[in-house]
């Protein structure tokens, strides 16, 4: 009971300390009186920069490229050596009895796995492992912006790396390859007609790439917005960018692993068997004579 009580002063005194401080915050801005930013940048200059980065170029082996794809041979440099990592230490040295780290990644298997056997029932593993790969992807690399690394453009000035889907190219390569599992394995499973059922869901792959690019790029936006006026730049952009990107991480996440499934299933499901005709003359010849 001690305990307890000494646990629910110490949160008291969080929360107080916490109103407290977003109090004083409060009155410095109102007390400085909003000062206005430099704004030599127009609003509809900064949020197309935000989305083409035509000032932010950075170099890459001599080549001028936007800063997303930093970001995404980053991301996919430290997955890859965190996926060979857990292979060589950690899997070997799993237990029946599961540890914190092995239940942990034994629940993220399981809620991909169980996911393609639900949508996929057919040929669950492959989608499966992509779903996987690609969900993984898809949340961490969105998470990846909140560390704020910073990379030096060709102008000589500094920026942030953004999230590597925040770019139209990554979330459209996303989404095309998306598409091209899908229609591999209508091909291989049912043939051209397998492909042909695939290829009838011609929008597919632009809905997934500006699906992804639309959800991540509107929490950049908002930042981007609310940094943009000095009077609120102080505390709210933090809690609007994490928000924002956790959301976002989650959501994607789920939501292209589920579409990817339906419509890998769709696409590798057996085709129905034809109804046999009766050819049967006397039962012909029967119903002529009833009626």
């Amino acid at each position: 009971m001690k305990e307890k009580k000494k646990l629910s002063k110490r949160k008291i005194v969080f929360l107080v300390a916490w109103i407290s401080l977003m109090l004083v915050v409060l009155g410095l801005i109102f007390a400085v009186g909003f000062p206005q930013g430099d704004k030599s940048e127009s609003i509809k200059e900064l949020m197309r920069d935000a989305v083409l980065h035509e000032h932010g170029r950075v170099s890459f082996f001599g080549l001028e490229v936007n800063p997303a794809v930093i970001s995404a041979y980053l991301m996919t440099g430290v997955l890859l050596l965190c996926a060979l990592l857990i292979r060589i230490f950690a899997i070997p040295r799993f237990k029946i009895v599961p540890g914190k780290f092995q239940s942990m990644i034994e629940k993220l298997v399981e809620f991909f796995s169980g996911m393609a056997s639900s949508n996929s029932p057919h040929k669950p593993k492959f989608v499966g492992a992509y779903i996987f790969s690609a969900g993984v992807y898809v949340c961490i690399s969105t998470l990846f912006e909140l560390s704020g690394l910073q990379w030096v453009t060709t102008r000589g000035t500094s920026i942030a790396l953004p999230a590597p889907l925040a770019d139209i190219n990554g979330a459209i390569a996303m989404g095309f390859t998306s598409f091209i599992v899908i229609l591999v394995a209508g091909l291989v499973t049912n043939g051209i007609k397998g492909a042909f059922k695939v290829l009838k869901d011609f929008s597919l792959p632009i809905s997934m790439s500006f699906r992804l690019f639309g959800a991540l790029l509107s929490g950049l936006l908002v930042t981007e917005l609310v940094y943009y006026y000095a009077a609120l730049s102080f505390v709210l952009p933090v809690i609007v960018g994490i928000l924002f990107t956790l959301l976002h991480a989650l959501i994607q996440a789920y939501v292209l692993a589920t579409l990817v499934s339906i419509f890998y299933g769709e696409a590798v499901e057996p085709p129905k068997p034809k109804k046999k005709k009766i050819k049967n003359k006397k039962l012909k010849e029967s119903q002529v004579e009833t009626v």
